[in-house]
């Protein structure tokens, strides 16, 4: 992970998944694209989506998550509904 994105944890913001994955393949050593070739996603989006300015989608993840040999929840921490979130799923 580059120090900005550590930064980011440090400071409790969020660091996308596509950030997540960005480091994960930068420290093992693995190109983006390999990861085009492997995965058949768009050069142009999946550089978006490890850059953070775009979302990946589910199907894009898990070919993602396959192509590295990590389970899928690898890049996912689950999160605690708000306070708020709980009281509009109750009604």
């Amino acid at each position: 992970m580059r120090i900005s994105e550590i930064r980011k944890f440090q400071r409790g913001e969020n660091v996308s998944v596509g950030e997540q994955i960005k480091g994960y393949i930068r420290e093992a050593g693995i190109s983006q694209k390999w990861l085009v070739e492997k995965t058949m996603i768009p050069a142009p989006k999946l550089n978006m989506a490890l850059n953070g300015k775009r979302r990946l989608t589910f199907d894009e993840y898990a070919s993602i998550c396959w192509a590295l040999g990590v389970n899928t929840d690898r890049f996912i921490t689950p999160k605690a509904p708000s306070r708020q979130e709980e009281q509009d799923a109750c009604g």
